[in-house]
């Protein structure tokens, strides 16, 4: 039997995969995904999202595409890793993954590609009135020409709005990059950064998943005071907050008891410490928020 059914949950509460169901909304994810979905349906163009390792930005993404999954008038795709070594390589995924016919006797060179994804994009935005929608994860990935390719995908217009709709989700050094291609730069119309969540989101965070999982007992799992330790050692990283809490339930059984109080915490964080598996920075950062 799983740890988690033991303990009365019917899912596991503190899962690292970005499932959407178990995604807490703070406000500033709230607002980042309010924000989007707008520019999505003004056809804008293009939406940055920063945060650091851990802020929450892959599930985000999740959340998003299963905001879009609801309405039948967006065509999208997510790109995981963006890693990609040449233009060619960069629009044949694009080209495979739109599902994008390409005439059999075109050479499929790169100006025949960027022809059959501009006929794509007209032919499903005008003529359909779809909503195209490429979605980026680790966008600090992205290289010089890969930006340069997108920046040229979104000039791809009508006179109204933009026939590619564009979100980008990277972490911090992706600024830098941005802000080096002023006409990239320019084209950006939402930009969004995501920060690490404050002692009540920590808290709120915690109860929420505890509740989508199916917890049911009137007894409190977390004490007032484990969840101080959970924020002063996390310092708000959902991600981190997330793997102390999973590793605090397994405590409870393996130690026999019923409530992850602070000293238990203590404990915890202490092995972690002295095991070096843990973000240092974090530590540092301790009395910078």
């Amino acid at each position: 039997m799983s740890y988690f059914k033991v303990l009365g949950f019917d899912k596991e509460p503190f899962s690292t995969s970005p499932d959407p169901e178990f995604f807490y909304l703070s406000k500033e994810h709230e607002a980042a995904l309010t924000n989007i979905l707008i520019e999505l349906r003004l056809k804008r163009g293009l939406c940055v999202t920063l945060g650091d390792i851990g802020t929450g930005k892959t599930t985000l993404s999740r959340k998003l595409i299963q905001e879009l999954k609801e309405r039948d008038d967006f065509i999208f795709h997510i790109i995981l890793d963006p890693s990609f070594n040449n233009e060619q390589l960069f629009i044949t995924s694009l080209i495979r993954n739109f599902d994008i016919n390409i005439d059999s006797n075109a050479s499929h060179a790169i100006l025949d590609m960027r022809e059959a994804l501009e006929k794509f994009l007209f032919q499903k935005g005008v003529t359909e009135n779809k909503t195209v929608t490429l979605i980026i994860d680790e966008a600090q990935k992205l290289n010089e020409a890969s930006l340069e390719i997108l920046r040229v995908l979104l000039n791809y217009e009508t006179n109204k709005f933009k026939l590619l709709q564009l979100v980008l989700l990277g972490q911090l050094e992706l600024h830098s990059k941005i802000v080096n291609i002023p006409n990239f730069l320019d084209r950006v119309s939402f930009k969004y950064t995501l920060n690490p969540f404050d002692f009540n989101e920590t808290k709120e965070m915690i109860e929420f998943r505890i509740r989508q999982a199916g917890y049911k007992a009137n007894m409190q799992l977390f004490s007032e005071d484990a969840i101080e330790e959970i924020y002063q050692y996390s310092r708000g990283y959902p991600r981190k907050i997330i793997m102390i809490c999973h590793k605090a339930l397994k405590y409870l059984i393996l130690k026999n008891k019923f409530v992850v109080n602070g000293e238990l915490l203590k404990e915890i964080i202490g092995e972690e410490i002295k095991s070096g598996w843990h973000r240092k920075d974090l530590l540092l950062q301790k009395n910078s928020y």
